[in-house]
């Protein structure tokens, strides 16, 4: 991950922009960029005109000239518990292959259960075009085994992905522990960087420990969260920072 996790400054913070124009998320960038995050994700499943090109391409101008974060691209679908949208998926397709070729974006996130045709599609544009492609997987219903997990990072790693995503739903304590468990041997097992959480207010506190257990990145609430459980980002930050000091201590 050369070129956007250069620093060995783990877990990185991502903030989502989730506003409904240009100018709700043009509002939401005043509100976070002075928080510091590591990088931002646009969580472009939120806007209202999504099927006009040049207004996406005019949002992601509008982000490039406020910010120069890295910027994640995604589109989460709605069986994944993103918002409705009008596209089809080969329109969803096309939108992020031209998307790819904005300056303004530096990765790009796919669902891994999508089909292989479209995935392939995409790793070859985003390959071309020098973005960064996460696969990913989300389960809002429960927290499926740790064998179950593990074949969807797999598979990411298998599709060629630059990053394996995993946020699924915890029914109790012990499934925390199990998704910081496959968090611990997803890292030694994959070859590529890993992201997990487990979601909702039981599993924040995966958000602030998982990368002592190997996630590369967490998110952090802006505004409006894109996910249950995010944590704000200063007060991620702070606990992030606390949990450093005293593993140093040791």
């Amino acid at each position: 991950m050369d070129r956007i996790f250069k620093e060995e400054k783990m877990p990185y913070i991502c903030t989502p922009l989730t506003g409904k124009n240009k100018e709700e998320i043009m509002e939401e960038l005043d509100l976070v960029l002075p928080e510091k995050p590591d990088l931002l994700e646009w969580r472009a499943d939120f806007l209202h005109k999504l099927d006009d090109l040049p207004y996406v391409l005019s949002v992601l101008e509008g982000i490039s000239e406020k910010s120069d974060l890295p910027l994640l691209f995604t589109i989460r679908s709605i069986h994944e518990g993103g918002e409705q949208i009008s596209l089809s998926e080969e329109q969803k397709v096309k939108l992020i292959s031209e998307v790819c070729k904005s300056n303004a974006v530096s990765l790009i996130d796919y669902e891994v259960s999508s089909h292989p045709e479209y995935i392939r599609e995409l790793r070859d544009v985003s390959e071309k075009h020098d973005k960064r492609l996460i696969l990913s997987y989300h389960n809002f219903n429960c927290t499926p085994s740790e064998e179950e997990m593990m074949k969807k990072l797999f598979l990411a790693e298998f599709y060629g992905a630059d990053v394996a995503k995993a946020a699924v739903m915890p029914e109790t304590k012990d499934d925390v522990l199990k998704l910081l468990q496959l968090t611990n041997d997803a890292s030694k097992a994959l070859k590529i960087p890993l992201i997990t959480m487990s979601m909702g207010s039981l599993g924040a506190i995966s958000r602030m420990i998982g990368w002592t257990y190997g996630s590369i990145l967490t998110f952090g609430l802006g505004v409006e969260a894109s996910a249950p459980g995010q944590v704000p980002v200063r007060k991620l930050k702070q606990l992030i920072a606390m949990m450093k000091e005293e593993v140093a201590k040791e």
